[in-house]
């Protein structure tokens, strides 16, 4: 496939395809398609440039990309993942050129509903304060609960997660088909057994099994201090809605849901994949696992600074008190 601009490109193509496939006249197919046997012969016969060689392997490796990961990549990401697997240094305005030329984009995100909150028991100041950086592991948690709907029912199924600001790593998760306290307390237990060291600060929003006062308790005995997002504000709590953002854009694309036990495998598996298999630009290309795993296992931990995003400031400039 030539990607440059090409005159009668489909026509050629075609008279090269039924001459090889089915024996069809050359000179017959040229008059039919109105285009002279010698243009045919002089296109057949080219000299492809070396530029034009290496955008066919690209456009190639675009394909090969996009069907493996069920079409989830946008050209930015597609960039880096290409670069990063083959070791080349491709431009990403070359990558969006050549994902543009043969119809290849990410899935595009549906608009969120608006969020309604409830009314807390008792809440706590948003000590995060939107700052989503952290040095280490296990320095600043972030949690929430998001809904899936179950295929061919009325019924939802709960996903209960709590992400470590550092890697973007879920530290610990939980389904359930009932959005309720034993879901959050179950989470929490889990991240605790995983990190029984662990003193972070605890980043919500306001939901009821937060401000509840049995698992203030908990925190307070794991000596963690605890923070939640303002009334309204989802973007206090950023990074968590990023995540269900991802799994809910990609998910869907890579796994076929049927039922719940479908939803439920496709869930506990994109998050392995998530974590052990989706390169992050942030981590220079790596993995969640792999940056904390490289982490934990170090005394001074690579840093990552967050890359500063116009949006985000622009609404904090707005709304922030």
């Amino acid at each position: 496939m030539r990607l440059g601009k090409q005159r009668h490109e489909s026509k050629y193509l075609a008279i090269e395809y039924f001459y090889t496939r089915n024996g069809w006249s050359i000179n017959w197919m040229c008059k039919q398609l109105g285009i002279a046997r010698a243009a045919f012969y002089k296109w057949k016969h080219r000299s492809i440039p070396q530029q034009e060689q290496v955008n066919r392997e690209i456009a190639e490796l675009i394909k090969e990309y996009d069907e493996r990961f069920s079409h989830i990549l946008g050209y930015r990401r597609m960039t880096d993942w290409i670069n990063h697997f083959n070791h080349t240094h491709y431009s990403r305005k070359r990558i969006h050129r050549i994902m543009k030329k043969i119809g290849i984009h990410a899935v595009i995100r549906k608009k969120k509903k608006k969020y309604n909150t409830s009314k807390p028991e008792e809440t706590a100041e948003n000590k995060l304060a939107r700052d989503f950086y952290a040095t280490a592991p296990n320095q600043k948690w972030a949690t929430d609960v998001t809904e899936f709907k179950i295929p061919g029912t009325n019924k939802k199924l709960y996903l209960s997660a709590i992400l470590d600001l550092y890697d973007r790593y879920p530290v610990a998760f939980v389904m359930s088909k009932r959005n309720d306290n034993p879901l959050v307390f179950k989470t929490f237990d889990k991240a605790i057994t995983a990190n029984p060291t662990a003193k972070p600060i605890f980043h919500s929003d306001r939901g009821f099994q937060y401000t509840n006062k049995v698992f203030q308790g908990k925190l307070k005995d794991s000596e963690m201090i605890q923070s939640m997002s303002r009334i309204g504000h989802c973007i206090d709590n950023g990074p968590t809605e990023g995540f269900w953002g991802i799994i809910k854009t990609e998910m869907y694309q890579m796994y076929e849901i049927t039922d719940e036990p479908s939803l439920r495998h496709a869930i506990k598996d994109y998050i392995r994949f998530y974590c052990d298999e989706r390169p992050q630009s942030r981590y220079n290309c790596k993995t969640p696992t792999e940056v904390r795993t490289e982490a934990l296992s170090s005394t001074t931990p690579a840093t990552y600074p967050i890359a500063k995003n116009k949006r985000i400031e622009k609404y904090k400039s707005k709304w922030s008190a």
